[in-house]
């Protein structure tokens, strides 16, 4: 799970009057609600804020709209439901072929300029209040069915939406092959939607609900065999990080823990997925450790669930020194045995792993799902270039003109996100080569977000170094959250049947920590 880029933002302030009469969006999959976007607009203004559950910042945006196209945009991001810290802020200034965007992130200002086509519609997921100028669009137009480019404001792409009318009160949307179907009125108002392929449902209500977050419930089971203990580790400048230790009920002395260290986005312990309903990948392998008589440390990513401190600035190399705050802090504990810790981490987290083994020669051992090999640049445009291949509405001319805007894209992102700029420039292969303690690297063959072919070159490049201890498994039929599926498409995650790492992954992992406590 490769974290997702901060959408171009830029500060907007509500008025009371429109918050009073303002109609909400709620968005549910399943029997989850995932995000909420409160909204006022008429014909020539919209103003709105979008509130999702774990994936990424409160949004506050407002448009202009000059004869129902786009002028200037506002917006402005948050870091969190209820915090009033302003990651970053931008306008966006439509005009013609070309988005003006001029971005103030910690005082300082940046001005560029994105291609896209005449035309444009400026679009932020899951927003459905954007989509309402859209259809209006699509309507003034005369046909029963319409292709409206689109301009993300994450990334800065541009992509059509195909807008196809079913009767007077049915419009159904397609982008990038996804259909969603929306209950429409005369007015272009959307009363309801549903995305069926992604079990996800769009209610209109008035009002302005809240999005409350879920607690998560991270005690055992009564007829568990392993106790549950949240926890608070001290992680420096005063922060804090959140966290449940598991450790299993019958034990004789000192027991190894193995501690889990999430994917890229901010994530919870169990390293959840909102798009996943079910998804909690590091639970299940805790509970799997556990029969075989071995703890586990997951913990909140900073800024994050029960953890504090600052994420919007942070880096992996910041995440690392999380991890190694929270080894320090398991060491110093009666009930585990301080020379048996090993790090689990997945994606992102088979980056962090290296980092803190490199430096850590007591660590008995790292297992890496998903690991990168490569630096986050190509990385990211092999997934920019995936995502377009997929999208089967796309003229070939149109092909071309996004991959060719690609490396400007990924300039873009460097330049306003930390986080972004240590991503790309990043090459784990020299922190591979100084890691000496054993090592195990688990691939899904079917990842189309780190790729399989990554698996060798990352274990060559620990084997260059010395280490004699690295096995390797690239695992059939499974994606990169390790579950069975046999395109691996980001795109169909949502609506895969099976929602849990697949077993002989799990096997593996338990298999291999067992054999390396001994």
């Amino acid at each position: 799970m490769m974290r997702s880029a901060l959408a171009v933002l830029a500060l907007v302030t509500l008025s009371s009057a429109a918050r009073a009469q303002s109609t909400s969006f709620v968005v549910t999959m399943g029997r989850d609600t995932i995000a909420v976007e409160r909204f006022t607009h008429n014909a020539t203004h919209l103003e709105a804020e979008l509130i999702t559950r774990g994936m990424g910042p409160r949004l506050k945006y407002a448009v202009d709209y000059v004869n129902g196209m786009p002028g200037t945009m506002r917006n402005a991001a948050y870091s969190g439901a209820a915090d009033s810290t302003l990651l970053q802020s931008a306008v966006l200034t439509f005009r013609g072929d070309s988005v003006i965007v001029d971005i103030t992130s910690q005082g300082r200002t940046v001005t560029q300029r994105i291609g896209t086509e005449t035309g444009a519609f400026p679009f932020i997921n899951p927003s459905f209040a954007l989509f309402e100028p859209v259809i209006a669009r699509a309507r003034a137009l005369g046909t029963d069915r319409a292709s409206i480019p689109l301009f993300a404001v994450s990334g800065g792409g541009t992509f059509p939406v195909t807008v196809s009318f079913v009767g007077s009160d049915t419009a159904v949307l397609t982008i990038a092959g996804v259909e969603m179907r929306l209950a429409v009125t005369a007015d272009h108002r959307i009363m309801g939607a549903v995305v069926p392929s992604q079990n996800l449902h769009v209610t209109r209500v008035t009002g302005a609900p809240t999005l409350e977050e879920v607690k998560r419930d991270y005690t055992a089971p009564a007829d568990a065999g392993y106790t549950a203990e949240n926890v608070t580790i001290p992680a420096g400048n005063g922060a804090t990080l959140g966290g449940t230790l598991t450790l299993p009920k019958q034990r004789k002395g000192r027991v190894p823990v193995v501690v889990t260290i999430s994917g890229s986005g901010l994530q919870d312990r169990d390293e959840a997925l909102p798009i996943v309903s079910g998804y909690r990948p590091f639970r299940q392998i805790a509970e799997a450790l556990a029969a075989r008589g071995i703890g586990v440390l997951r913990y909140d990513d900073r800024g994050f669930g029960a953890s504090t401190g600052n994420a919007a600035t942070a880096t992996s190399a910041d995440f690392a020194e999380d991890t190694r705050f929270v080894v320090a802090w398991l060491r110093t504990r009666a009930d585990v045995d301080g020379r048996k810790v090993f790090l689990l981490g997945h994606s992102e987290g088979g980056i962090i792993a290296p980092l803190v083994g490199a430096q850590d020669r007591d660590l008995r051992g790292i297992v890496l799902m998903a690991g990168p090999s490569r630096t986050g640049r190509r990385i990211l445009e092999y997934q920019t270039r995936f995502g377009i291949e997929t999208q089967r509405q796309v003229t070939a001319a149109q092909r071309d003109s996004l991959y060719a805007a690609i490396p400007a894209q990924l300039d873009s992102l460097a330049k306003r996100q930390p986080w972004m700029r240590y991503f790309m420039s990043y090459d784990p292969l020299p922190t591979a080569r100084q890691v000496k303690v054993p090592v195990l690297i688990l691939q899904g063959a079917n990842d189309r977000q780190v790729t399989a072919d990554q698996a060798p070159e990352l274990a060559a490049a620990f084997r260059a170094g010395g280490n004699k201890d690295v096995t390797v498994h690239v695992v059939p039929g499974v994606n990169h959250l390790f579950i069975p599926d046999a395109d691996g498409s980001p795109a169909g995650y949502s609506a895969l049947p099976d929602r849990k790492v697949a077993a002989n992954v799990v096997v593996l992992i338990t298999d291999w920590i067992s054999d390396h406590v001994r």
